[in-house]
């Protein structure tokens, strides 16, 4: 009987210890999930493409203010004028950039900066697809293709993309500004933006869109740092129930935010009033995301904890963006269409009715209709040999 008993507990305890496993097992798959189902990270996916129609609008409204403050003999805002504060048309694409970034500032929240920040490649869409209807910018075969692949290169990102947890302490992230390299990064961005705008915009910003772009690019991806540092000073007080803000740290935030926000809007209207807003948007995204990518990198250490794959995943989709961008830009101009495309598809054969000693049968200097041979790219020129 204990025999019996000894060996029927042993049985229980191996059947108990292996439930035991499996629940171990299934317990910790979640955890293993858990970082690639985050529903912050979602959130701020969708906050992100949101915020897209606002950006990618702003842009048109603003340029049509633009322009009619031009027609009327205003002072241009490239020449230093202020009198497109005058124009409600402006004040309404402010209004309209302000709720896209505003969404975007909330994904910077929820999201990484490295995904966040490329899929403003949608809102080049929209400003393409705007501008050929509002502003009478055509919009190609080539400029549709560039669309196309500037969702495909999106969607990549999203699926690349790092999905961690995001930082969720406010300290945790001040000690991370004291970084060396990215304060490097922080000198290297105001030595230059200082040396741009003292010395080579005077003398090359009407003629190079980059000068304008470099100074609000580079302003820029300081702004979305900050703007990621004031989000998560938002949430962790709505969270903790702790207030934040009676520290030193979120006020500093606002004023650089705020700051660094008038920057960027005053030589982004620069570069709007003299170049075409379909080269001013997609040169401003490339040069945009790719110093948000740098500083965040820098900051955030987002591409340290990925796979390679996921790393080269992550680049190829946005250089396939950079293409699209490309396409839709470089050969605007062109006048390519799907029947242009459809004409490539036809065969090259045409009726030839040149009588000469290679093509002709020859008769008594007359040339009848039943001896004309046919061949190749010629005309239909009637010739006698």
């Amino acid at each position: 009987m204990n025999s019996e008993a000894s060996s029927l507990q042993q049985q229980t305890g191996s059947g108990s210890s292996s439930m035991a496993s499996d629940t171990n097992l299934n317990s910790a798959a979640p955890t293993v999930a858990a970082p690639f189902y985050n529903t912050d990270f979602y959130i701020g996916v969708s906050l992100a493409i949101f915020s897209c129609f606002f950006i990618g609008s702003s842009f048109i409204i603003k340029k049509k203010a633009l322009l009619r403050l031009s027609r009327h003999g205003e002072v241009r805002a490239a020449a230093g004028g202020f009198g497109y504060l005058r124009e409600w048309i402006w004040w309404a694409g402010l209004l309209t950039m302000g709720l896209g970034e505003a969404a975007n500032f909330a994904a910077y929240a929820f999201a990484p900066a490295s995904l966040v920040t490329p899929l403003g490649a949608l809102s080049v869409i929209i400003s393409a697809v705007m501008a050929s209807r509002f502003l009478n910018e055509k919009l190609n075969l080539l400029g549709k293709l560039g669309c196309f692949l500037c969702i495909l290169g999106s969607t990549i990102i999203v699926i690349h993309s790092p999905k961690e947890k995001e930082i969720e302490d406010l300290q945790v992230l001040f000690n991370m500004l004291q970084d060396p390299v990215f304060i490097l990064y922080v000198i290297c961005i105001f030595g230059s933006s200082a040396f741009v705008a003292c010395f080579v915009a005077p003398r090359h910003g009407h003629a190079n869109v980059v000068v304008y772009i470099f100074l609000c690019s580079g302003i820029g991806s300081l702004t979305v740092m900050s703007c990621k540092a004031l989000g998560l000073a938002i949430r962790q007080t709505l969270a903790n129930g702790g207030n934040v803000f009676l520290t030193w740290m979120p006020w500093f935030l606002i004023i650089v935010t705020i700051t660094f926000i008038a920057i960027q809007m005053n030589y982004l209207n620069k570069a709007l009033d003299i170049f075409n807003t379909s080269i001013v948007t997609p040169v401003y995204y490339v040069m945009f995301t790719t110093l948000v990518i740098t500083a965040s990198a820098i900051l955030f250490k987002e591409f340290t904890n990925m796979r390679f794959d996921d790393i080269l995943g992550d680049i190829c989709g946005f250089l396939i963006v950079i293409t699209a961008v490309f396409m839709l830009n470089a050969f605007k101009d062109l006048d390519i269409s799907l029947n242009d495309v459809r004409g490539l598809m036809r065969p090259k054969m045409q009726r030839v009715s040149q009588f000469d000693e290679e093509v002709l049968v020859a008769g008594n200097g007359h040339a009848d209709k039943d001896q004309r041979r046919f061949s190749y790219g010629s005309s239909d020129i009637f010739r006698k040999a």
